[in-house]
């Protein structure tokens, strides 16, 4: 597949201000100004976010009900039932809220669906079966619940109340809950699309915090310190894929400060079981290394194991947890490279699949708990949407995954008559169909996407901050990009370009990466080191590369710190 190299050209005249204002190296000014910093006052607030730049809570549609409904039942010793998604996101706002309410002395627990025997949230069925068995007064969704309306009218009709929470895209009409708490439903004003559904349980505690205050709840206890809690937000936030910037932004920053303090034994335990030092986890530890290990409770086993681990207080227990989520992301990785070498295969033998504007496939031997995270990987090689779906009986479900530029709800939405039912993001989603109507709806969802699609071709894009000479990086460069932590979506670590760069030396190093000294032709005489990840150990390696794609940081090891490139691309 053909390689685009996009070099961004912010406007010079921003580039100049931002960098005489901060007094910042002209590489980082020129980042600022690619992150859409329009002048230096914005980049001086993306550098250093703080709490000043929370908007309110109270801006969310439905929060003062949602706020009213809870409060009354703390007061009322009513019992409350959380109901959350089993994806790092659900967990970690069904864990907060939880941990909140329990403080509160409310009469609570939570419930977390199995996710192959009961799929994606709130159901009639829950109600009779578990809301009604355990006399439940309040039911309270995270992550979930902005199209359970079947749901919602049976509670309702049984006389009793749902609050619903989440960050799904939903169309009216909406569920006729007490609220409907959700910054993505059409009429909310407040501009807090980006939160993850474990930041909006964030801002529902912050407006019910007060609204206790106001009451005088906390003059018999002390208020709790809601940045204790961040260490969720960032782990939800970060996992979920939702842009790192404005709230986001400053919650992960918080929130990694958190997890790296080591007050939360269960974090602690599964940090060393990835092999992470104990404070230094950054956002890319969270996303890959923390996040599919918590998420392979939901995919492998059951998401309350994941609950379990973060409320875990005693560190053997906590590190028995663990090292089970452990086992559980080792036997996912192996049944995700079994299903990938399948479509693989697949699609060598079926090269017009590829032809197509999307790839959609279907297949009863797949298990649904682990499709999402090999439509990622799809996405990742072919540059288009995918669709996955696991066929049981009548039913196929599974998830989709898409590309910058093609709105998977919005393709789904389009192909809504073709569905049981469906959900999720511009990049994510899951849905359900009858068997037989799977050709019907891949034929429309092809068509769909097509019909979004500007580009001829779909290619990789390599998109570059700033071309780099070897000569002009320095120390202060590199201590500046750390201030642009934590990377993630909308948030990318910088990419630099370097031409004409020789290979002094190379030697492959844990079975699968290539460590490199390389210097330009122009200043042999400052070599630095790099290293490619994920590489063909056989593959030969030239000593002359035109031209270069790396991240730049400090690599730090045994009290070192050494400057070192990540090789993206050459």
């Amino acid at each position: 597949m053909e390689t685009r190299w996009h070099i961004l050209s912010p406007p010079e005249e921003i580039v100049e201000a931002i960098r005489r204002e901060l007094g910042c190296h002209p590489a980082m000014a020129a980042i600022l100004a690619n992150r859409r910093m329009q002048s230096p006052r914005q980049a001086r607030r993306f550098l250093s976010p703080g709490s000043r730049d929370l908007r309110s809570p109270f801006s969310m549609q439905d929060i003062a009900p949602a706020v009213d409904r809870i409060c009354a039942a703390i007061g009322g010793r009513e019992k409350m039932l959380i109901f959350g998604d089993y994806d790092v996101d659900g967990v970690t706002a069904a864990t907060l809220l939880l941990e909140f309410l329990e403080y509160c002395g409310a009469d609570v627990g939570y419930y977390i669906p199995h996710r192959l025997h009961e799929g994606y949230g709130l159901q009639p069925n829950h109600i009779g079966s578990l809301a009604l068995r355990d006399r439940i007064d309040l039911i309270i969704t995270v992550d979930c619940g902005s199209t359970s309306h079947a749901a919602v009218a049976e509670a309702r009709g049984r006389g009793i109340d749902v609050v619903v929470t989440d960050h799904h895209q939903c169309t009216p009409p909406l569920p006729e809950a007490t609220a409907v708490v959700n910054p993505n439903r059409p009429d909310c004003p407040s501009g807090l699309e980006h939160l993850a559904g474990v930041g909006v349980v964030f801002y529902l505690l912050i407006a019910l915090r007060k609204q206790l205050r106001d009451q005088g709840f906390w003059r018999t206890k002390p208020e709790p310190n809601l940045k204790s809690f961040c260490d969720l937000v960032a782990l939800g936030t970060i996992a979920d894929m939702v842009p790192l910037t404005d709230e986001n932004r400053f919650l992960c920053r918080v929130g990694v400060d958190v997890i790296n303090s080591g007050q939360r034994s269960g974090l602690t335990a599964l940090v060393e079981a990835c092999g992470l030092k104990g404070d230094s986890a950054d956002s890319d530890d969270i996303a890959f290394r923390l996040a599919p290990r918590l998420n392979a409770a939901g995919r492998m086993a059951h998401a309350d194991l994941a609950v379990d681990l973060l409320r875990s207080r005693d560190p053997d227990s906590a590190v028995r947890l663990a090292r089970i989520l452990d086992r559980l992301n080792a036997q996912r990785q192996a049944a995700e490279r079994e299903i990938l070498e399948q479509i693989e295969g697949r699609l060598a033998s079926r090269p017009d699949l590829l032809r197509a504007s999307a790839i959609v496939l279907m297949d009863p031997e797949w298990h649904e708990g682990i499709l999402g995270i090999v439509a990622s990987r799809l996405v990742d090689r072919y540059v288009r949407p995918v669709v996955l779906l696991a066929a049981r009986g009548d039913t196929a479900k599974g998830s989709a995954r898409s590309i910058p530029g093609i709105h998977l709800h919005r393709m789904l939405t389009l192909c809504r008559e073709h569905l049981t039912r469906f959900g999720g993001h511009a990049l994510a989603a899951g849905l359900t169909l009858h068997q037989s109507r799977f050709e019907t709806f891949r034929g429309a969802f092809e068509t769909a996407v097509s019909r979004s699609l500007t580009d001829a071709a779909p290619a990789r894009t390599v998109t570059i901050d700033y071309e780099l000479d070897f000569g002009i990086i320095c120390d202060r460069l590199i201590d500046e990009l750390e201030l642009l932590k934590p990377f993630g979506t909308a948030n990318p670590e910088p990419l630099f370009l370097s031409r004409d760069v020789r290979v002094l030396s190379s030697r492959v190093v844990g079975h699968y990466h290539r460590k490199l000294r390389l210097a330009q032709a122009s200043r042999p005489q400052d070599p630095f080191e790099a290293i490619c990840f994920n590489v063909d150990p056989e593959g030969l390696l030239p000593r002359k590369i035109s031209r270069m794609a790396f991240r730049l940081h400090w690599n730090r090891w045994n009290g070192r710190q050494t400057a070192q490139m990540v090789v993206v691309e050459m």
